[in-house]
């Protein structure tokens, strides 16, 4: 089997200098940050509160409906079924369209109270090798119960939409070794419905269970 190589990850905040103080300006920003700050913004409580299910809302929901006094706004872009999205850019395009329609429809445009804009941000990555490598399912198993959730969220969720890579880490080294049924059942869960933890206990079992075929 060709060796799977965990990997680990540090973010770095930045701060882009443009902020919002209504809808218009969000969607204004919103065409034009970098995808990096798409990304910040719709996974920062994710990575932030990982222990938290069911997963808590992105920060543009919470701006819209806490700030602005928005809720049904706010509960669209909070339902938003991010594993469904394989790109950023389709991602963006999809906030774009809920903002857009409720603008047309609307009747005022609230303002945020002073101090409290949506300021636009984003993340710098710095990916680093861990010492853990697994050649055999069974060191993966193992592997996998002792690698940080800094480990695990990298090679599911970052490998996935940040780098848009299509598919996991885990699904893609299981079917590129000969298990398909894995990957494909890994593939299928949607990882914003679990706690980290949780995520590892489930893949974990999935792995056990397909280990008694």
């Amino acid at each position: 089997m060709t060796p799977f190589l965990f990997h680990t990850k540090l973010d770095q905040t930045l701060l882009l200098g443009r902020h919002a103080k209504n809808l218009k300006e969000l969607e204004a920003g919103l065409r034009e940050v970098p995808e990096s700050c798409l990304y910040f913004h719709t996974h920062r409580y994710l990575r932030q509160h990982h222990f938290l299910s069911p997963e808590p809302p992105n920060d543009f929901a919470y701006w819209i409906t806490e700030v602005l006094v928005e809720p049904a706004l706010g509960e669209r872009i909070s339902s938003l079924d991010i594993v469904q999205y394989h790109s950023l850019e389709d991602l963006r395009t999809e906030l774009l369209r809920v903002i857009e329609e409720h603008l047309r429809d609307a009747t005022r445009i609230p303002t945020a109270p002073a101090g409290q804009e949506f300021h636009f941000m984003a993340s710098r990555t710095f990916v680093f090798r861990t010492p853990f490598s697994a050649s055999s399912m069974n060191e993966f198993r193992s592997i996998l119960q002792r690698i940080s959730v800094n480990s695990l969220y990298y090679h599911i969720f970052e490998a996935k939409l940040r780098l848009e890579r299509g598919q996991n880490d885990f699904s893609r080294w299981f079917r590129d070794n000969g298990f398909a049924d894995l990957a494909t059942r890994v593939e299928r869960l949607d990882p914003y419905t679990y706690t980290l933890e949780g995520l590892r206990h489930t893949l974990v079992t999935l792995i056990d269970a397909y280990g008694t075929h």
